[in-house]
């Protein structure tokens, strides 16, 4: 098997513990990839869920295995916690089995530019609506997980490649592309406040890179819905790939002179 080699690695919203967890898919991109940091970006084991229903599969026990692996040989990994993994916070400033943990973390890339990596959760109360569509939101996107996981059940059947329900509505819904917009602005506001570069972050479970007056803005994705890694070269560069039964570049960062948001793409 032809592993892909990078300079660093980023994953978030993994949700280990839930059915909606596409890990095949991941276990699959982590037997596949190398690199030299790999960063957990939050919600990697989804706490919050397993207090309601806990499905965690030997699949799901083999994605941890991997990680603390990579991490005794040689490969530094870096643990943000998310709101769903918030519990391990409490260890922020250890290591686990290997494994650094972290509130947060400031990545230097390989060309100098410097990244503020976390979650993204801290930003809910600036973009976020009223409690009461929180949670109708919440629910929506419930069952919008069980639907993406039936559809695809039977695409696999059918022979088809996997596809994203819930990403193909994101983009066509207006208020959810209003929700990202102001998410990635204040991302992007945060940076720049903080004399940083760039910022990397999941949460929104929707990659994408958007570029303002010089500051990059870097979403990893997901791993229920997009199956997404944010990877760094060896020149420093960043890109998104998209990893099912045939994994793909997604999109590079945009060009300095380019102005504006490169979202996430999906097809059938």
């Amino acid at each position: 098997m032809a592993i892909r080699r990078f300079r660093s690695i980023f994953i978030s919203d993994v949700h280990l513990g839930t059915a909606a967890c596409q890990a095949s898919y991941l276990l699959d991109f982590l037997q596949s990839t190398d690199c030299d940091t790999l960063y957990l970006v939050g919600d990697i084991i989804d706490l919050m869920a397993m207090r309601k229903r806990i499905h965690f599969p030997e699949l799901h026990e083999e994605i941890i295995r991997t990680i603390k692996a990579k991490a005794q040989t040689g490969t530094r990994v870096v643990y943000i916690p998310g709101n769903h993994d918030e519990f391990f916070r409490t260890f922020c400033g250890s290591t686990l089995s290997g494994i650094e943990i972290k509130r947060n973390h400031v990545h230097v890339g390989a060309d100098g530019r410097r990244f503020f990596v976390s979650h993204g959760d801290e930003f809910d109360q600036v973009v976020r609506c009223s409690p009461l569509m929180l949670f109708v939101g919440d629910q929506a996107h419930e069952i919008l997980l069980d639907l993406n996981r039936w559809l695809n059940g039977a695409r696999r059947a059918l022979n088809k490649p996997y596809w994203s329900l819930s990403g193909f509505l994101k983009q066509r819904v207006s208020k959810a592309a209003q929700f990202i917009r102001r998410f990635e602005n204040a991302a992007l506001k945060a940076a720049d406040t903080m004399h940083y570069d760039g910022y990397i972050c999941g949460h929104i479970h929707f990659a994408g890179f958007q570029r303002q007056e010089g500051i990059l803005y870097c979403n990893d994705g997901d791993w229920v819905e997009h199956c997404t890694a944010l990877v760094e070269d060896a020149h420093g560069q960043m890109a998104l790939w998209h990893w099912s039964e045939t994994p793909h570049l997604l999109m590079s960062e945009p060009e300095a002179a380019t102005a504006g948001e490169w979202g996430l793409a999906t097809s059938s």
